[in-house]
């Protein structure tokens, strides 16, 4: 989402055409630009895309798990290869000898394949609950940006030993004052899904050592109804099966809220992994 807006772009003024609008906009992809002006989402002070590139600079072998539409592995790609050559002055730049990236939603592999093969990296269609289809220790830096869920089983079988799973993850709770909206109040366990704890646990217990751990709470604010209606339907997994039809008059109420009170406000919730495989060397810690 846009992180600092100026003011409002022109939008169709009507409940329905708000609707029509937020369900027409396609999906594919992580590229949030649609919501300039219309959606806000505060970014963690970490700079994940940023901090990526710096690990890919020192990396041979990197793979970037659930790429989406590999937007973030574009970024950063171009934020190390531009490093490089300005630390190194008229020497070429070194990116990774080689980069890898799975996605399991076919749009976005489609996407990210454009977008990531005149980088020299190869996307791979993988479902994201299959095992990653990599020999073992083939990479030295694994990452991803919110994924589904994280496989530590997979990560650790396919970092060499001293490799790096440096990753931002979705925390519990992340946007439930739009969830709850819809949905009504979750239960416990729903709640704290994604706890960063438990996911430290899982990592350790699959033989790995976290060695960074930080959390952050974010504030959002939604701007119109239509900007909710291609957030949900974007996140699929905020409100399952969500459609316009199923929740309109939840959609209204909530369109009048906002046109009397102003922007609806919820709170992301993100933490970031630093997580390495023990033994050996590397060069992307």
């Amino acid at each position: 989402m846009a992180e600092h807006p100026e003011g409002h772009p022109p939008h169709p003024a009507t409940f329905e055409d708000l609707l029509a609008e937020g369900a027409s906009v396609p999906t594919d992809g992580w590229d949030f630009s649609w919501f300039e002006g219309r959606a806000t989402e505060a970014r963690p002070s970490w700079g994940y895309a940023v901090s990526m590139a710096e690990r890919l600079g020192r990396a041979c072998a990197v793979l970037d798990v659930q790429t989406g539409g590999g937007e973030v592995l574009d970024f950063a790609l171009a934020e190390a290869t531009d490093s490089a050559a300005e630390t190194a002055g008229s020497a070429p730049a070194k990116p990774p000898l080689l980069t890898i990236a799975t996605e399991g939603w076919p749009p976005n592999v489609a996407k990210a394949t454009a977008l990531l093969r005149p980088r020299g990296v190869a996307v791979v269609a993988a479902a994201e609950d299959d095992p990653l289809p990599f020999a073992d220790g083939a990479f030295d830096l694994v990452v991803s940006r919110h994924p589904v869920r994280p496989h530590w089983d997979e990560i650790a079988r396919v970092l060499q030993p001293g490799g790096t799973y440096f990753a931002q993850h979705v925390g519990p709770g992340s946007v439930f004052e739009l969830v709850e909206f819809f949905l009504g109040p979750q239960p416990d366990d729903v709640r704290s899904a994604r706890h960063p704890g438990r996911e430290r646990a899982d990592a350790e217990a699959a033989g790995l050592e976290v060695v960074g751990l930080r959390a952050e709470r974010l504030r959002m604010e939604f701007r119109d109804i239509g900007a909710v209606v291609h957030f949900l339907r974007k996140v699929v997994w905020m409100v399952p099966g969500f459609t316009v039809e199923a929740y309109e008059p939840r959609l209204r109420e909530l369109h009048e809220r906002i046109r009397a009170e102003g922007p609806f406000v919820a709170h992301s919730t993100r933490h970031l992994f630093d997580v390495r495989k023990p033994g050996g060397r590397t060069p992307s810690s």
